[in-house]
C-alpha cells in the first residue's frame, strides 16, 4: 500500500459563536471555509484546486448552511466541479473520519492528492445546535434520552469516573496557560489563514488572525467560584466546558510519491485509525476505547507516544481519559495538549478532529521533532469516538 503524509494543514482562527459578540458572526461557514481552501492553496502554489483527486470535509451538523458542505462548499467557493466531493457526519469526529478518510483513499491507490476538511458553525439558529434533529422515539425505550445533552453526559461522565470539579477546573487552567503561551509564542501563525470580513464588537470591519477565545489571565479561584452550568450541585461549569464556536480546517495530504515528485517536504505520516462507540449518556469517555483500541491493532502501549492530542470537550471527560489512559492523575497531563485544547481554544464540533491533527502535526515538526508517534482523540455526541495514529516519517 502507499503512504500517505501530510503535507500541510490550516484553519481559521476559532471564533466565538455568538450573534452579537462573535467576530465572525456577519460570514456563513461556507465563507470560511473558502477562505480557508483559498489559504492552503496560496501556501502551497504547486497544487492547483483541478489537480485534488478529491475532498472530503466534515461537519457534525450538516443543515442549514451545512447540509453537503463539502459539496456545496466547495462550489459557492467557485473551485472546480471536476473536483469530487464527500460530507463527512461522525458528530465530533466528523473532521477527523474526512482526514481518515483521505488517508485511506490515498494509500488504497485511488488518489494521490486529497483535501481534508472540517468546519462547524455552532451560532444556534444558523446551522448550529442542532436544530431539525428529529430523533427515533425508540432511543427512550433503550436509554433515558434526558441524559443526551452534551452537559449532561459530562456530569455523568465526572460522577462514574470519580472527578471532582477541582480536577475538571485543573486541566481548563493548564489549557488556557498552555494555549496563551503557545499564542505568545506565535505557535499558530503557520496553521491560521487571517480571515477577512470579521466584524468587532463596535462593528468595525477587521481581518482576524488569531483565535478569540482564548484567556491568558486565568484564575482557579474564579473557576472555583462558578456555579454549575448544567446541574443542581453539579461538576461542570462553564470553565469546565469548551466554548460555543465557529471554524473551519483543511488538511492537503498525498501519496509520498506525490509529494516527493513535487519537492514537497513533510514530517508525519498516517498510521492508522480506529473508531468506537459506547454509550451515550457517556459519550465523552469514547475517547478511551478509541485509543486503547487502535493501541491495541498497532501493537503499542500508552507509553509509546510521544505527543497526545485530545478535543477537551468538557475537563470531566478530558481528565476521565487521560486517567484511565495512565497518563496521570491530575493535569497538567505530561505531553498532551500542549499548545492548549478545546477549553481554551474552542471546539466547532465537525473542524475540531481535523484541527487537532494539524496542531499535532506542528507539534512534531517544530517541539517534539524526536517523537515517533503522535495520537489525536475526540469524542463524539451519541457516543461516536475516533482515534488516529501519526508516525515520524524518520523514525
Amino acid at each position: 500500500m502507499k503512504e500517505c503524509v501530510v503535507v500541510d494543514g490550516v484553519r481559521s482562527p476559532n471564533f466565538r459563536a455568538h450573534a452579537e459578540k462573535g467576530w465572525a458572526r456577519n460570514l456563513r461557514i461556507d465563507e470560511i471555509l473558502t477562505q480557508v481552501y483559498e489559504g492552503l492553496f496560496a501556501k502551497n502554489p504547486k497544487v492547483k484546486p483541478e489537480d485534488v483527486d478529491a475532498l472530503f470535509c466534515g461537519s457534525a451538523n450538516q443543515s442549514g448552511p451545512q447540509a453537503d458542505i463539502a459539496r456545496l462548499g466547495w462550489l459557492a467557493g467557485g473551485f472546480p466541479e471536476s473536483v469530487g466531493t464527500c460530507s463527512v457526519g461522525q458528530q465530533c469526529p466528523s473532521g477527523m473520519a474526512a482526514v481518515e478518510f483521505g488517508a485511506r483513499t490515498i494509500m488504497c491507490g485511488e488518489a494521490d492528492i486529497v483535501i481534508a476538511s472540517g468546519a462547524e458553525d455552532m451560532l444556534v439558529g444558523r446551522g448550529g445546535g442542532g436544530g431539525g434533529m428529529d430523533m427515533a422515539p425508540r432511543l427512550a425505550q433503550r436509554y433515558n434520552v434526558m441524559d443526551f445533552p452534551m452537559g449532561m453526559t459530562a456530569e455523568k461522565v465526572g460522577t462514574m469516573w470519580n472527578v471532582s470539579k477541582k480536577s475538571a477546573h485543573l486541566l481548563s487552567y493548564h489549557s488556557n496557560i498552555n494555549a496563551a503561551a503557545a499564542v505568545e509564542a506565535g505557535k499558530f501563525k503557520d496553521e491560521i489563514i487571517p480571515i477577512k470580513g470579521c466584524v468587532k464588537d463596535d462593528g468595525s470591519s477587521f481581518v482576524c488572525d488569531k483565535d478569540q477565545w482564548v484567556r491568558p489571565n486565568v484564575s482557579m479561584e474564579k473557576m472555583e467560584s462558578m456555579q454549575p452550568a448544567f446541574k443542581e450541585g453539579g461538576l461542570v461549569t462553564a470553565a469546565g466546558s469548551s466554548p460555543l464556536t465557529s471554524g473551519a480546517c483543511a488538511v492537503l495530504l498525498m501519496s509520498r510519491e506525490k509529494a516527493d515528485a513535487l519537492g514537497y517536504t513533510y514530517h508525519i505520516k498516517y498510521a492508522g485509525g480506529s473508531m468506537a462507540g459506547c454509550d451515550p449518556t457517556v459519550m465523552g469517555i469514547g475517547p478511551l476505547y478509541a485509543a486503547q483500541k487502535l493501541l491495541k491493532r498497532k501493537g503499542l502501549d500508552a507509553k509509546d507516544i510521544g505527543v497526545w492530542e485530545l478535543n477537551e470537550a468538557f475537563g470531566t471527560q478530558g481528565v476521565a481519559v487521560l486517567r484511565e489512559l495512565g497518563l496521570g492523575d491530575e493535569a497538567p497531563f505530561k505531553n498532551v495538549n500542549v499548545w492548549g485544547g478545546a477549553l481554551a481554544l474552542g471546539h466547532p464540533l465537525g473542524e475540531s478532529g481535523a484541527r487537532i491533527i494539524i496542531t499535532l502535526n506542528n507539534i512534531m515538526k517544530t517541539d517534539y521533532k524526536d517523537a515517533k508517534y503522535g495520537l489525536a482523540m475526540l469524542c463524539g455526541g451519541f457516543g461516536n469516538a475516533n482515534a488516529t495514529l501519526w508516525q515520524n516519517v524518520n523514525k
